[in-house]
């Protein structure tokens, strides 16, 4: 099926366009590989959203998706498994159909870095989680250990501390990197445990998760933490493997765009985490769908107003040449004319010679 504008994720940035576009006028699709609202899903409360107070990240993504479902965009459940940017008309295969567009958004977001140690292929799903708004329910009362140091991280500690008898958590650096209200809040909590300047190097357990290994990289001191739930919030990873070699990537696959979201090609746009920026934030995310949306109708438009110039000034030209055609017999009538006057001068010639 064609589409104006097919957006790849449904996430803030993805939603965000397919409202701008669905106003402006342009049939829009969002396709969805997982569930719609990215990874503001997996934050118990937002806070720093202009005017919005404060909200779930669940609600937050029930509204956006209600909101662009309510002027008109199609969500469809399918991850995008190759593309075709070549032609005017943009292509993306997906598992139920190609899907056609004349303008594409990549809003397709960013997943949760893993560890990468022994015992966490193993124990996920039985201890190990990349989302503690989801499972940290399953560990209340008990011991629980969330990894990183960054935004996320602070907001598992402190959600899980409502929930858990003690959070240890666990940092490779000797400073969080989370915003300064951020540190200040979760370790003001009492069940909140900083474990600084270390990394974990296995996982163990039966049955589930019991204990993790961990070494101090400043002095290499190796322990044991028990806990039954380890968290993993240690960064992103962008989801650009089917466009390497289509867009041009940063050397972390992020897409490079300027601030008008646009691409190293036409038609073809990027909006939100998956695209190289300095700041990842929900309010910029919405931001970007605005913005890539906004580009794309436009870019729509000059191309429909190239075509119907283009087909403007064809039918001009064949216009001015059938005129120029039929003129050629005219010309020849002319002539005959010139010529049968001629007889008629000879007549008047003799006829001057007869007076005389």
């Amino acid at each position: 099926m064609q589409y104006d504008i097919a957006i790849i994720g449904a996430g803030p940035a993805g939603l965000s366009a397919a409202i701008y576009a669905q106003r402006a006028g342009f049939k829009t699709i969002c396709l969805e590989g997982n569930i719609h609202g990215g990874q503001i899903i997996n934050t118990p409360e937002v806070e720093n959203y202009p005017a919005l107070g404060r909200i779930s990240g669940v609600e937050y993504a029930m509204n956006l998706y209600n909101q662009a479902v309510g002027f008109g965009a199609t969500v469809e459940y399918a991850a995008v498994e190759g593309v075709d940017f070549t032609g005017e008309v943009k292509k993306l295969a997906t598992a139920a159909g190609v899907i056609e567009a004349k303008a594409v958004i990549v809003a397709n977001g960013v997943v949760r870095r893993k560890l990468e140690c022994p015992g966490e292929e193993k124990f996920t799903g039985r201890g190990v989680s990349y989302c503690a708004t989801c499972d940290g329910s399953f560990f209340a009362g008990k011991t629980a250990a969330v990894i990183g140091g960054g935004n996320t991280a602070l907001e598992d500690a402190l959600y899980l501390a409502g929930l858990c008898e003690k959070v240890y958590l666990i940092h490779r650096r000797d400073e969080f990197r989370a915003a300064p209200h951020e540190v200040q809040k979760t370790l003001s909590n009492p069940k909140v445990v900083p474990v600084y300047s270390t990394v974990v190097e296995e996982i163990s357990g039966t049955a589930k998760v019991e204990s993790i290994r961990v070494k101090n990289v400043a002095t290499e001191e190796v322990s044991t933490i028990e806990t039954a739930a380890v968290f993993v919030a240690v960064g992103l990873i962008p989801q650009n493997s089917i466009l390497e070699g289509v867009l041009t990537l940063s050397e972390g696959g992020y897409i490079l765009t300027g601030e008008d979201c646009k691409t190293n090609l036409p038609g073809i746009f990027a909006a939100g985490d998956t695209r190289e920026k300095t700041l990842r934030q929900l309010v910029t995310a919405a931001a970007d769908g605005a913005i890539a949306a906004t580009a794309a109708a436009a870019y729509i438009t000059a191309a429909l107003a190239g075509i119907a110039q283009k087909t403007a000034k064809e039918k001009a030209g064949t216009t001015a040449k059938k005129p120029a055609k039929a003129a050629a017999p005219a010309k020849r009538v002319a002539t005959k004319t010139a010529k049968a006057a001629a007889p008629a001068k000879k007549a008047a010639t003799k006829t001057g010679k007869a007076k005389k």
